[in-house]
């Protein structure tokens, strides 16, 4: 029989408050974490696309969420908070959290959970994000925003591959764009939802997500649409040159929209 393939976060040190005694109140101590994830399928036909695999920042961010959670007195309820995190996501089956105290004594003093898939109730909530259409310049606010750059009128080619052309102009642009403005580019799902879990602002670069769907037509309005939707956005807003028409939104979409 097959064993399933495992992703593991090793010797990840991180300093945190924790601990049930009053001398460990106020004064902030390393904790050592070790997680190792079973998969729920085989890493096969991924073509290197990190929106097909569980990525790393899932266990990183775990770990984050959990020590932002709350103080926890008990290392046993931060291991079980942090599996519970790492099962919401569909291709984790098993998880082994292992979180010790490096400054107790002189070796290391920790607990291991395993949980699996099964046995965790965890209903899984996206962090919420703004997607923004960025056809004029705008003031960016705190928060987590997916900007979506206009096109970038450059010549294009006829025939064949004007498509794939097109969507390369859009990626130029979004880098363009995000270093006019100190951000960074985000072209995967993965990227995308950590940009959303962090509060962060973000540009799409659309090429990698869209190449593949039938039917999209590389038009930078109607990205942002799709992108909205997708992401299950809290806001659509559209920052456009003054005097320009609002685009066309289709009856069925759920989205609130704006004009900035």
């Amino acid at each position: 029989m097959d064993q399933p393939d495992r992703i593991h976060l090793r010797d990840y040190v991180v300093a945190a408050e924790i601990g049930a005694f009053q001398t460990e109140r106020g004064h902030p101590q390393r904790l050592r974490f070790d997680i190792e994830v079973e998969l729920a399928s085989h890493v096969v036909g991924v073509n290197d696309e990190v929106d097909r695999i569980l990525s790393y920042d899932i266990l990183t961010g775990a770990v984050a969420s959990g020590l932002a959670d709350r103080r926890y007195d008990l290392l046993e309820t931060l291991a079980e908070k942090i599996a519970a995190q790492i099962l919401i996501h569909p291709r984790a089956a098993q998880v082994a959290v292992t979180v010790e105290k490096l400054d107790r004594i002189p070796g290391a003093l920790g607990v291991t959970l395993v949980r699996r898939q099964a046995r965790v109730q965890a209903k899984h909530v996206a962090a919420p994000i703004r997607v923004i259409f960025h056809g004029a310049d705008l003031t960016l606010t705190e928060g987590a925003v997916a900007l979506v750059p206009d096109a970038p009128g450059l010549p294009l080619p006829q025939g064949g591959n004007a498509r794939e052309v097109e969507l390369l102009a859009l990626d130029q642009a979004a880098w363009a764009l995000a270093g006019h403005l100190g951000l960074t580019v985000a072209d995967s799902r993965t990227e995308l939802d950590w940009a959303a879990a962090e509060g962060r602002a973000v540009v799409w670069a659309p090429a990698r997500m869209v190449r593949d769907v039938a039917g999209l037509p590389p038009e930078p309005q109607v990205l942002a649409l799709w992108l909205a939707e997708r992401l299950g956005a809290s806001q659509l807003d559209w920052a456009l040159p003054k005097g320009a028409a609002m685009p066309a939104i289709p009856a069925d979409f759920l989205v609130p929209t704006r004009r900035l």
